[in-house]
This record gives C-alpha cells, sequence and structure tokens, in this order.
C-alpha cells in the first residue's frame, strides 16, 4: 500500500478556536496518523496515510474548520513517512517573540443556544454560556498569548467541572479561555429606582417589565453598553432621541428572531444569510410599509438596520422568565450607550455616570471589558457585503498584505475614526471609534492606540495621519512623533481611500484609477476635494489627479455642511442661475440669511473651493426640498436616496463632461426646470442619480483609454449608496474592466487608515 506524510503549518486564528481538536477528529474519519500541535503563531500538522485520503485532509482543513478559525495560509510539504500507528495531539511549542493573531467576538453557537434553554442542562438560561465555537474573545483579551490569565475571566477561577471540560480534548470547550458555569463565572445584576436587584430570574424579569413600561434600559453587551427600549413604543423611542441629544439618526434594533425580522424588513437570501453570521453585525435592510415599530427609529428613510441576538443575554431578554407573566420584546431598540458625540461607555462606573441622565435601569454584569468594541454595520449591494462599520465580530482580524514590511501606524481620519497597525505582512485595523470632536473621543482614541500595541507586539517605525492640518488625528500624530523620534508621514485623503481598496483586493503593486467621492478630503492645492479621480500606479506612493467635479464654493465652510441650503445656493450661483423665487431652497432660508450668503458667494468672502461629491449631493437634496439642516452626517444624501427610490422612473437629466471635469450648469438647470415644469421631486432624485453617475462612467471611460488603466476602483463615502453604486457598476457590466468596490473595509473613512498604513509602509521601505 501506498504511503505518504505531509507537513502543514496552518496562519491565522488557530489558537483557542478547538482547531487541534478538529485535526485530530479529521485525521481519524480519514484514517490517518501522526500528530499535531500549536507555537505561538501557527498550528503544525504532520500527517501521514493513503495519498487520497492526505488529499482529503488537507481541502478539508479549510472547508470543515471550526466555526471561529480564520484559516490565512496553509503551507504543505512532503517528509519521509515514520510509521506512525496513531494521531496525537502534542505540547506546545513557544517561539519568543511571536504573537498570534486574536480572535473577534463571535454569536452563540446552537449548542450553547440549546444548553441555555434546557432545565435539564447545568447551564440553564446561565447569561454567559460559550465554548470554543463562540463567545467574547477580543473584548475580554487583556495579553497575549491567549490564555485566561490574560484575559479578563482570570477573576473568576473555573470549577472542577468547568475545569474537566477545559482540559479534556474531546470536550466542546476545550481550550476555551472564557468558559464558565453559574458556579464560576460572572453574575448579572441590575439597579433600578436606586435598589440593586441580584440573581439572573429576579433582575431580567425587571429589566423586562421596566421595557414593556416604556423605561430606557442601559444594558452591558460584550463590548460595551446599549441603550434599549421598545421599539414599538414611539414615547420610549421619543424619549431616548431626546435624551442622547439624537434627534434624527436612525436607531437599530434587535430582533428576537429571523422570522420577527422578516415582519419588519424585505430580506434576500443573502441579506438572511448575513443576519445569521458569526459576527451577528447589523444589517441595513429595506424597512416594510407594515412593520410595526415606531417611526421615529428611522425617520424619513426607508431602511432599517437590524440585528439578531448574539449574546445569551440578549436571547434571555426576549424569553418568557419561568414564573413571570410579562410577556417578552419582540423587537428593541439597540444603539450604542453614549450620549451623541462621546465615546461607547463600557465600564459600570463610567456608564453610571455619563447614561444616567439617559438610562432609567441599568443592567449591568461583573466581568470587565478589557477591549470596547462597537456593533459592525453592513448592507448588501448587487449581491456582495457592503460595509458600513468595521467592527464587533470582525476586528482584530488582519487584511493579508502582499509582503512583509514594516512596523507602522496609520491614525486615520477625524470622523468614523479607526487606526491601523502592520505588523509582517498584516494590517490590523482598530474598532470603530467614532468621530474625534470630543476630548473623550481623544482620550479613548489614546487608549486603544496603547491597547492594540501591546497587544501586537508593535513598536512603530514611523506614524501616518492625514494631511488636513486642522485634524485632531493630525496633531496627535504629530505630539506622537516629537515625543518618541519616530518620523511622521501625511498622506493625501483621497490617495489613502484607493489605496485602502487596493490592499483589501490585494492589488498594491498594480495599476487602479480609483474613483473616490466623498464628503470633504484636503487636497493637494489646500482646497477641498472629494469627487476625485486618481491614478496610482504600481508604486503605492505614485498617485495623480486625472478628474474631479467642477469646483463650486462652500458658502460659510462647516457651516455649508451642517446647511444643505447654502449648498443649493452655491450651486445656483455658480451655474448662473438667477430666476431662483419659489425654488425649495429659496423657500427654506429667511431672506437676510440668503442675502448674506449670496454677499459672500458673490465676494468670495468666507467661501472655500470645493470638488466635493457629497456637497453635491446635500445641495441637490436641498435643490429638491429633501433636507435643508442635517442633524448628523450624511443625512440630506440618506434622504435624497431613500426618495430616488420610490420613483417608478427616473426625470432625464444630463451631467456633461468637459475635458477631465463633471460639469454642473447643465445638471442643476436641468433639475431647476423639472421643478418649475412639476416634474416629482422623486423623478428628478432617481433621475440625478443617473446623470451623476453616467457621466462619472463616461470620465472614467474617457481616462482609462488615455492612461491604459483597466482596473477602475469606487471608494469614499459617497459608495455607501447602493444605488448609485449599482448604477456605476451597471455601465460596465460588459467593458471589460475589472471593478473594485469595498468588501473587507469601509468604503468610507472609517477605512482610511488601511490605505495609510500601506502608503507609509511604501515609504518608509524607500527611505529618504
Amino acid at each position: 500500500m501506498t504511503v505518504e506524510r505531509s507537513r502543514i503549518t496552518v496562519h491565522g486564528v488557530v489558537q483557542g478556536v478547538g482547531f487541534r481538536p478538529f485535526v485530530a477528529r479529521l485525521a481519524d474519519d480519514l484514517g490517518l496518523h501522526g500528530h499535531c500541535g500549536n507555537d505561538d503563531v501557527s498550528v503544525f500538522i504532520e500527517i501521514e496515510g493513503k495519498p487520497a485520503a492526505v488529499s482529503a485532509f488537507v481541502r478539508r482543513l479549510r472547508t470543515d474548520a471550526p466555526p471561529m478559525a480564520v484559516i490565512v495560509d496553509a503551507t504543505v510539504q512532503p517528509v519521509p513517512v515514520r510509521g506512525d500507528e496513531s494521531f496525537r495531539i502534542i505540547d506546545s511549542r513557544h517561539v519568543p517573540g511571536a504573537r498570534t493573531l486574536v480572535s473577534p467576538d463571535v454569536a452563540t453557537c446552537a449548542d450553547c443556544l440549546r444548553e441555555l434553554a434546557d432545565p435539564h442542562d447545568r447551564r440553564y438560561r446561565h447569561p454567559f454560556v460559550n465554548c470554543t465555537n463562540c463567545g467574547p474573545r477580543f473584548t475580554v483579551i487583556t495579553d497575549l498569548p491567549y490564555d485566561r490569565p490574560n484575559t479578563t475571566m482570570a477573576e473568576f477561577p473555573l470549577c472542577d467541572v468547568c475545569l474537566a471540560e477545559y482540559r479534556d480534548p474531546a470536550d466542546r470547550r476545550f481550550h476555551a479561555q472564557p468558559v464558565c458555569c453559574p458556579d464560576c463565572g460572572p453574575h448579572l445584576f441590575a439597579e433600578i429606582d436606586g435598589r440593586r436587584v441580584d440573581g439572573d430570574d429576579a433582575v431580567l424579569t425587571a429589566v423586562q417589565g421596566a421595557l414593556r413600561g416604556g423605561r430606557i434600559v442601559a444594558v452591558k453587551g460584550l463590548g460595551g453598553f446599549h441603550l434599549v427600549c421598545d421599539a414599538a413604543n414611539p414615547a420610549a423611542v421619543e424619549t431616548l432621541r431626546a435624551r442622547k441629544h439624537r434627534p434624527d439618526k436612525p436607531f437599530a434594533v434587535m430582533t428576537a428572531d429571523l422570522s420577527v425580522a422578516a415582519e419588519l424588513c424585505e430580506i434576500s437570501e443573502p441579506e438572511s444569510g448575513l443576519l445569521r453570521h458569526a459576527a451577528r453585525p447589523i444589517l441595513l435592510l429595506r424597512k416594510k410599509n407594515t412593520a410595526s415599530v415606531a417611526d421615529g427609529i428611522a425617520p424619513g428613510i426607508d431602511d432599517l438596520g437590524v440585528m439578531l441576538p448574539y449574546t445569551p443575554l440578549h436571547h434571555l431578554l426576549f424569553t418568557r422568565t419561568p414564573g413571570s407573566d410579562i410577556e417578552p420584546p419582540r423587537v428593541l431598540v439597540m444603539t450604542s450607550g453614549n450620549l451623541s458625540g462621546e465615546p461607547l461607555c463600557f465600564d459600570n462606573d463610567d456608564a453610571r455616570t455619563r447614561l444616567r441622565d439617559i438610562a432609567d435601569v441599568f443592567l449591568m454584569h461583573d466581568r470587565r471589558i478589557a477591549v470596547p468594541c462597537e456593533d459592525s454595520v453592513l448592507a448588501v449591494a448587487d449581491g456582495a457585503v457592503l460595509p458600513i462599520r468595521r467592527s464587533r465580530g470582525f476586528a482584530p482580524l488582519p487584511v493579508v498584505l502582499p509582503a512583509r514590511g514594516p512596523e507602522i501606524l496609520a491614525v486615520g481620519a477625524e470622523i468614523k475614526n479607526t487606526f491601523c497597525l502592520t505588523r509582517q505582512d498584516y494590517a490590523f485595523c482598530s474598532a470603530h471609534l467614532g468621530d474625534m470632536g470630543s476630548l473623550e473621543s481623544r482620550r479613548a482614541f489614546e487608549t486603544s492606540v496603547r491597547q492594540l500595541t501591546h497587544l501586537h507586539g508593535i513598536t512603530p517605525e514611523a506614524v501616518v495621519a492625514d494631511r488636513h492640518p486642522g485634524y485632531s488625528t493630525h496633531h496627535w500624530a504629530r505630539r506622537y512623533s516629537d515625543s518618541t523620534g519616530v518620523p511622521l508621514l501625511t498622506v493625501q485623503h483621497h490617495h489613502a481611500h484607493v489605496a485602502s481598496l487596493m490592499a483589501e483586493h490585494g492589488l498594491v503593486g498594480t495599476t487602479v484609477l480609483g474613483v473616490a467621492f466623498d464628503g470633504t478630503g484636503y487636497g493637494c492645492d489646500t482646497t477641498v476635494w472629494g469627487g476625485e479621480l486618481l491614478l496610482v500606479g504600481p508604486d503605492v506612493l505614485d498617485s495623480r489627479r486625472v478628474g474631479h467635479v467642477q469646483p463650486f464654493s462652500l458658502p460659510g465652510g462647516d457651516a455649508a455642511v451642517r446647511n444643505p441650503v447654502r449648498v443649493a445656493l452655491a450651486l445656483l450661483h455658480e451655474c448662473g442661475i438667477s430666476d431662483v423665487d419659489g425654488l425649495p431652497c429659496v423657500e427654506a432660508i429667511p431672506a437676510a440669511k440668503r442675502a448674506a450668503v449670496e454677499s459672500q458667494l458673490v465676494s468670495g468672502v468666507g467661501c472655500i473651493r470645493t470638488t466635493s461629491a457629497g456637497r453635491l449631493f446635500d445641495g441637490v437634496a436641498s435643490l429638491l426640498g429633501v433636507r435643508h439642516r442635517v442633524t448628523y452626517e450624511a443625512q440630506a444624501a440618506i434622504e435624497l436616496e431613500a426618495l430616488a427610490r420610490t420613483a417608478p422612473h427616473p426625470a432625464h437629466l444630463t451631467m456633461a463632461v468637459e475635458n477631465d471635469q463633471l460639469t454642473l450648469p447643465l445638471l442643476v438647470s436641468g433639475i431647476v426646470a423639472g421643478l418649475r415644469d412639476g416634474t416629482p421631486p422623486a423623478a428628478l432624485a432617481l433621475g440625478f442619480h443617473h446623470a451623476l453617475a453616467a457621466a462619472t462612467a463616461d470620465l472614467v471611460d474617457r481616462t482609462a483609454t488615455a492612461t491604459g488603466a483597466s482596473t477602475i476602483g469606487l471608494t469614499g463615502g459617497v459608495f455607501q449608496n447602493r444605488l448609485f453604486l449599482a448604477l456605476v457598476r451597471a455601465h460596465w457590466e460588459s467593458s471589460g474592466y475589472r471593478v473594485l468596490t469595498h468588501h473587507r473595509v469601509p468604503p468610507n473613512d472609517g477605512g482610511l487608515s488601511l490605505g495609510q498604513a500601506v502608503i507609509g509602509a511604501a515609504a518608509t521601505m524607500r527611505g529618504p
């Protein structure tokens, strides 16, 4: 009989996820002999037997891997046959200075849910049930290697029964570091009306009663606190909005299960799969007209952010408590536990202080959160994943880079901030941190940088920041450079967007014609860019601006960002349209303010020139009467997209392309004429999307022909607009171009740090 032996080295998230027991079971299933073990960066395997069985083993390592395992690469090499007669799990080896990959937190698995619901199981209704296939990971880790003493579970010594499970390679909880039971795990408690409630069932009964009574509950989850209320109670929703100082921005909801989500929203097969994904993200779904939730949850838009329960505690909130007559909720508002503009609360005492004027009730536990982590947000565009916010369930999994490089710290953008660390051929993007406008947010940023650089054992060789001199992250990077002596590099905003897209597709080192459309980016000419075509070459440092939206003025700078009505007036002025009486944007602004804005536009005083596609969307939204003032980022554009989706047909609008510019006069005059003729605003909104998409495709075609580029990249926050993204892509369906969109990191500024890191690494390797 022919026998062969192979040595396999598997890199990735392969520690603490049941990988070695899986390997042993697979070997036994295929009749193979040998051994496997861990070192600090890999699982090493030697396998021996019939060639067909060895081939099947290698294939099934990837296809049948445990749910929490992430295989980055697996190398296979033949070695001499040794004649083993069994398969063994051998002792771990340690590599000095090595740092393994850390798993993200994932949702409670089906096996643990069965135990949670089984009255005969010792973990019945245990709010912290978990195993090697589920539960907290990233949010409880304090250091590497990933062992219980290096997690916040170190404070909960294992009982004898849990310890036996932990030590048994045949058990589902073998080396599951957060393993626990009611006897040795964390405990729930509630604080309500000045009193403390203990005992799981008593706590849950009190909280369910509070929710049914329209009260706001601060719930401590995996990565921080949520603010929770009954989604079917309009008064509770409005109370939460008022207390949180969040007048319009949509709230996410959590439904008891998939069937309840389907009552609220249209759900496609890809969307159903994402809702049930182990990461349990918030997923943007088309809301049904019959959805039985308060209108105030997502005012002005047709999407609803929905997620399914992902912790045992969530499942218990939706389950009737034994002995209680309180009907559990079916849909809960589940929004970040913070005041708008502040970082997420994740510590009990901090939550008591910062959320005391928002929450009526606190549902807490005594397991510390080591690393705060917001919920991830995804959408589906043309059947593919479109990340909006990459955080819990995905961070801190790395993006694999094409080659090893220097250790870089890239500090990201000012809004939707993430930072990025590179080590070897990995780029680690942090969890979502939010906007850097407050002192608390900047302190949270500093803490997160310290945590992740320590966790990954990184000593940066360079720090990289956006070129905008006013960004607080830019100032922080400069101070960091001054205090450490680490060189500071700055990168143009849209160059980083395109590099981010190239990195996630493994195309650094090729040529990409990037379409970078967003709201605000500091341009190389010190104006505000945001509607750019950039050609990035095989040397990722080589970026050339080859096209853009026609510049127009932003009267009052940031005031125009907050007031799209100012942008609408600027567009009319730029296009020489003086007959404006009766237009929605003119009716929406007092005469004195309108006169002041028009005076600014004539004189240029207090105006900033921009090519921003995001501001163009804002201005059109005001022209059409959709939104004249915003209370959250991209509100006008989001509502414009929602309106456009209601139109049966687009109005015929045209945007001209002249030389290297997408020009405005024909487009804006067409919108004004349509309004004068009584064309429905929805048709004009859809017509605008079509016109901008067609003009963008035309300019890209011309530029690609002139430069020889065959790969097109779509990046920047505007490409979160799924209608616009689909229309742009439709122009190239049979063109022969390769079209890149984001699937790993967001197209918005949340993905910017990855591009900064890639450019910073290239600059560092090049040297002075």
